[in-house]
């Protein structure tokens, strides 16, 4: 027979990130559960992003908002990209309200991951009945 300690850690999924940036994760998730439970769905991106920045400030994590990355193609700066939020330098975290996640979505996270040169991403969409249905974790 197996302790619940031995299924733990049968059950845990290797991942590349460290353990601090997996705990950072775990924390962030924590946040937007906290912010869905209070607000719910339907709202706009702009508040449950103002909401998270109000939560995440609570919970004491360091985070950016609306931090811009330079992009360049062939050498040459085209411009910069607006992230939602970068989380604990380590955390791009993309804020969506929509009625389904769609593949541009997650296309779109993994190229703001590549211009920032973050390998962890959080894809949230908060217009879900439960969060879990509107969390996606990314990992390059």
């Amino acid at each position: 027979m197996y302790s619940s300690k031995d299924r733990t850690s049968r059950l845990k999924v290797p991942s590349p990130l460290t353990d601090e940036v997996e705990r950072l994760m775990h924390d962030v998730i924590g946040c937007c559960i906290a912010v869905h439970r209070a607000l719910g769905a339907g709202l706009s991106e702009r508040i449950y992003s103002q909401a998270m920045s109000l939560e995440l400030t609570a919970s004491g994590i360091a985070f950016e908002r609306e931090k811009r990355f330079e992009v360049r193609y062939r050498g040459q700066l085209l411009g910069a990209q607006c992230l939602d939020f970068v989380v604990g330098s380590q955390i791009v975290l993309e804020i969506k309200a929509v009625e389904q996640l769609a593949p541009i979505h997650h296309k779109q996270i993994l190229n703001y991951m590549r211009v920032s040169g973050l390998h962890a991403g959080l894809l949230i969409n908060f217009n879900v009945a439960i969060m879990p249905d509107g969390l996606s974790r990314k990992i390059l």
